[in-house]
């Protein structure tokens, strides 16, 4: 959910403060992202070990919500990166990721999605995707637009992840009894 007020904090201040869950930097503004729930942290979690175990095959690494400077004064956190795997380890990735992953939450406002999308293509990180969990509908950025696809890929990558596998595993434990 969006801060009712901006909340102005100085770049040092920013670098060197934790918050849970972890905020973006843009402009000086410190903005809360918003938080995802159970089906968020499910597809989250699919990423992170589907990628993890392909990290030798495809040289690459996976990590999550890691601060990433798009800009001199834009520093957003992606829900999942995908880094080649030579590329050098960071505190706060300044290198353009091979892959950015945004899933949506209930709270999540396309407009601000969008200027999401417009750091990670100025930036140049090289495949952008948008996952909605409620539609259970993902997206390929192709110039900025949201495409919806069947199979998640990224160009010049091995990496290709099909969206019915995703959102299958979803709904079966979505589907699961629950036993309180």
């Amino acid at each position: 959910m969006a801060m009712a007020t901006a909340t102005q904090v100085p770049l040092r201040e920013y670098l060197h403060t934790s918050y849970e869950p972890d905020c973006e930097w843009i402009d000086g503004e410190l903005r809360e992202r918003p938080v995802g729930e159970g089906s968020h942290a499910f597809i989250q979690t699919f990423f992170i070990k589907f990628f993890g175990s392909r990290e030798e095959a495809w040289q690459i690494r996976v990590t999550q919500e890691l601060r990433t400077q798009v800009s001199e004064s834009h520093f957003r956190v992606p829900d999942v990166l995908v880094l080649r795997s030579d590329s050098p380890f960071e505190e706060i990735v300044r290198t353009p990721p091979v892959l950015c992953i945004e899933i949506l939450s209930p709270g999540d406002r396309m407009v601000d999605m969008q200027d999401k999308i417009d750091d990670y293509i100025a930036m140049g990180v090289g495949a952008i995707w948008v996952v909605n969990p409620r539609s259970r509908k993902a997206f390929i950025v192709d110039r900025g637009a949201l495409i919806p696809v069947k199979e998640l890929t990224a160009e010049g990558t091995q990496i290709r992840v099909s969206v019915d596998e995703i959102f299958s595993q979803l709904s079966a434990l979505e589907a699961k009894p629950n036993l309180d």
